[in-house]
């Protein structure tokens, strides 16, 4: 083994050593492996954990590609996997439902929203639904009571483009479709509809920035990325526009949203919107995910109160190797929502392992959106692609801190990425790309991977798990 690092270190240089040794095994600091699946080796989104049934079934949306599903052993184009995760140990599989045609996003059917039917207003009360993208060009709703058997109930919206990261309120059945609508000058913004009954979607409206709406002139703001609202008890809308540059955090009040003029004119568009921050060409807001009343010991004798609202912004990385600017969480003060204010900020320092040597993408992508009361207000976690998926601690949106991290090592499926070297020539690299997280009701960690290494099921250990809220 040791003539092997030499030999490796004479040819790629000691940097590019350490680093494609670090793909070949765990690197963890209070957060363990629990569980494990493969997904079929597919390129996989967005996790997504819903309590069914007296069982966890997680479903998770798969970006484009064409391989054979192991249950049937007939070739599918990926889409959503579904998993029993109830026993986290042993994750089973138990449907694939295929996706559209076509490579990573130009395929598949990257997200999933899922609603009980006994939450939805005017849903069969017996069953369950699930929301998610054909591939770019639709908009689609599957009865999934029977997570092994799901069904086709209905194609909300078709002939799209762009279409990604919805928001679905199980409560009152409104749904943000982020899609790219004709005759919008935008591939994606965003298409309201009611989903109170799944079988029956009625449109609402389309919406989006000024200058976006069909018939608008000049410089075309960035596209959206996807929304979070906190539905009709705390009216409000949380829309990130841009992933990498240009990004746009913009806080709209939902019962203007839902019930103002629905012509899309410039007036219309900027009825409901409260408060908006620029990001600048550097950074992206890939995710806005709010945190409302936080009681901030810091700020407890402060004349304004300890309690204050924020919402974390997380930019998303899109290039190999460090070929851009550092992408990384933004923790929002939008206690005046009408003038948000970025305080704090929080990366992975790179030097901590080489990450920009290891080949792929190094920087944030997402950040969990569930909130389960066992971490909201208390920790996140953020995809950081090759650095895997990073613990912070924000009960001092000020100074928000990491508290453990768990990095994957890349197994015979994990794809590798390239890059082109100054003098023309292809390198690649078989490397880690944790792509998005997501937690569930009892506090497990779901990762899953771009690069085709599948989904890891993880739980908190050490000082990290005694910030919890664990009952």
């Amino acid at each position: 083994m040791l003539w092997c690092r030499i030999l490796l270190s004479i040819v790629l240089g000691p940097a590019l050593v350490m680093a494609a040794l670090a793909q070949d095994h765990v690197e963890k600091l209070n957060m363990e492996l629990v569980g494990y699946h493969d997904l079929q080796g597919r390129s996989a989104y967005q996790p997504l954990v819903h309590a069914q049934g007296g069982r966890w079934i997680a479903y998770i949306g798969l970006h484009g590609d064409h391989l054979p599903n192991e249950l049937t052993g007939a070739l599918e184009d990926s889409g959503t996997a579904i998993l029993d995760v109830t026993d986290p140990r042993r994750p089973k599989l138990l449907a694939h439902i295929p996706g559209e045609a076509g490579r990573a996003e130009a395929g598949g059917a990257q997200m999933v929203r899922v609603c009980d039917g006994a939450q939805l207003p005017r849903a069969d009360k017996r069953k369950v639904y699930l929301l998610r993208p054909f591939g770019s060009s639709a908009q689609e709703l599957w009865d999934v009571t029977d997570p092994a058997r799901p069904a086709l109930v209905s194609t909300v919206v078709s002939k799209l483009r762009g279409t990604h990261k919805s928001w679905w309120e199980c409560d009152s059945g409104i749904a943000y479709l982020v899609s790219g609508a004709p005759g919008w000058r935008t591939r994606r913004m965003t298409q309201i509809y009611d989903l109170g009954n799944p079988a029956k979607p009625v449109f609402i409206r389309d919406f989006g920035l000024p200058g976006q709406q069909p018939d608008a002139t000049g410089d075309v703001p960035t596209e959206l990325h996807g929304p979070i609202s906190t539905g009709p008890k705390g009216n409000r809308v949380y829309f990130g526009y841009g992933t990498s540059s240009r990004g746009i955090l913009q806080i709209v009040d939902r019962e203007k949203l839902l019930h103002g003029a629905k012509q899309p004119t410039p007036e219309n568009l900027l009825y409901p919107q409260i408060g908006r921050l620029d990001l600048g060409p550097d950074a992206g807001a890939h995710t806005a995910f709010p945190l409302l009343g936080m009681h901030v010991a810091e700020s407890a004798k402060d004349k304004a109160g300890r309690t204050h609202d924020f919402v974390v912004v997380t930019s998303e990385s899109l290039a190999e190797e460090c070929r851009e600017p550092r992408q990384m969480m933004r923790m929002v003060d939008v206690s005046d929502e009408s003038k948000p204010l970025a305080v704090a900020s929080w990366t992975v320092p790179e030097a901590s392992g080489n990450f920009c040597s290891r080949g792929g993408r190094f920087g944030t992508h997402s950040s969990n959106e569930s909130f389960s009361p066992i971490y909201y207000k208390r920790i996140m976690f953020f995809a950081h692609f090759n650095a895997g998926v990073r613990a912070v601690d924000i009960r001092n949106p000020y100074q928000p801190k990491e508290i453990g991290y768990y990095i994957p090592a890349a197994t015979d499926k994990t794809d590798k990425r390239c890059v082109r070297t100054d003098a023309g020539a292809e390198r690649c690299s078989g490397v880690i790309q944790t792509n998005n997280v997501e937690v569930d009701d009892r506090g497990y960690i779901y990762i899953v991977d771009r690069a085709h290494t599948g989904m890891h099921i993880l739980e908190l250990s050490g000082a990290a798990r005694a910030i919890a809220a664990f009952k």
